[in-house]
């Protein structure tokens, strides 16, 4: 694989992704204008979705895994209770953080097709998003925008964008709030192993390691399988292409 490619793959460039304005975050350029696509829509219908969490670094996601790991963040079990971690195995840490944080060079955010997304339009500006199941429940404050778009992607009217986490499928949480441009993220899905991301995790010198990723190395068949490939039956059958 190239190299350049290899680094758009696990988030070790920003070469791929451009500014959206509103938000200050860095999308796939096909990803932004899927995005400005489906604003324009939900903004005739009074709302006004606004991305929180774009393009993410491998050195962000290192940050925000490694401080769970140590318990430095808190680690929360399906139903949002803290865990304590200092009475978990290794193993129990890992599966624990991949419930609700993907694990370095295997998030989706690397690609710049995925983003978080939220209706400003229902929340004061100095609100402080959580993305929690709780906000975008069906009467949760983000609720109606979010049934909203449920209907446009069961018509086909999102421009390519659909959920990746929209269930539970007994690996991540669901996420509602999480939207992904299909035709792209497809293409670095299939460029992806669990061969390939294990390199990469073993590879980080020792100032910049992933922490636990032997443990990660160990059980990479069924974490790939759970936690970093989104089953083929997940994407739109009919993917929308810019």
């Amino acid at each position: 694989m190239h190299r350049l490619l290899r680094d758009m793959l696990f988030g070790l460039s920003d070469a791929h992704v451009i500014l959206e304005p509103d938000s200050g975050q860095l999308l796939h350029p096909e990803a932004l204008t899927a995005f400005d696509q489906l604003r324009r829509d939900a903004r005739e219908a009074g709302f006004h979705p606004r991305v929180v969490s774009g393009f993410r670094s491998f050195e962000r996601q290192r940050t925000i895994w490694n401080a769970k790991a140590v318990g430095q963040r808190p680690l929360l079990d399906s139903e949002c209770r803290e865990l304590d971690v200092a009475c978990m195995s290794p193993e129990e840490i890992v599966f624990a953080i991949l419930r609700w944080s993907a694990l370095p060079g295997g998030s989706r955010h690397h690609w710049g097709t995925d983003f978080d997304v939220i209706d400003a339009a229902a929340v004061a500006e100095d609100y402080r998003v959580q993305l929690t199941p709780e906000e975008v429940a069906d009467k949760g404050v983000f609720g109606p925008f979010h049934c909203w778009l449920d209907q446009r992607i069961a018509e086909g009217k999102s421009y390519g964008l659909f959920r990746p986490y929209g269930e539970d499928r007994g690996g991540v949480a669901p996420e509602r709030w999480h939207l992904s441009y299909a035709p792209r993220a497809k293409e670095f899905q299939q460029m992806l192993s669990g061969a390939l991301l294990s390199e990469q995790l073993l590879s980080c010198p020792q100032d910049a390691e992933v922490m636990l990723a032997d443990t990660v190395c160990a059980a990479m068949d069924d974490i790939f399988t759970r936690f970093v490939a989104v089953p083929e039956t997940a994407y739109p059958t009919n993917m929308y292409r810019l």
